[in-house]
């Protein structure tokens, strides 16, 4: 199992290269576009694909608590076990900053299909806080 395993596929965002094509990405920089790909796109957002992506979104409004930590880890866990089978999924983290109370960083902790070498990737989140989180 190897490069062909994961193959390559259109950067993300979308981009050209110096000739003008589409640029693409390769081996595991491949794979971690396409986990933020997931992460990034809300079911029923593709028309064509109306289940892909990741339940992250609804908890926008939500607070920034632990409760909602965990939610937004089993969310994304979800979706990544369905979406991206290229990848072994070791553990997925929700921590809050200590400074900007409407933000969590998701840490994605896996391992390409086939190889040993455990990988992480953060997905920082926004929550947007209440009027009684933000102490107004």
């Amino acid at each position: 199992m190897g490069q062909e395993f994961v193959g390559a596929g259109w950067s993300f965002p979308l981009r050209f290269d110096r000739t003008g094509r589409v640029a693409l990405v390769r081996e595991t920089r491949e794979i971690e576009e396409a986990i933020r790909l997931i992460l990034a796109t809300s079911p029923g957002e593709r028309p064509m694909r109306p289940e892909f992506g990741c339940a992250i979104h609804d908890y926008v409004f939500a607070p920034a608590n632990a409760a909602t930590a965990g939610d937004i880890a089993y969310v994304v866990r979800v979706a990544l076990e369905r979406w991206e089978p290229r990848i072994d999924l070791e553990d997925v983290v929700v921590r809050f900053d200590a400074v900007d109370d409407g933000v969590l960083y998701v840490d994605v902790v896996y391992s390409v299909r086939g190889t040993n070498e455990p990988r992480n990737l953060v997905f920082p989140f926004y929550v947007i806080p209440t009027h009684d989180e933000a102490g107004a």
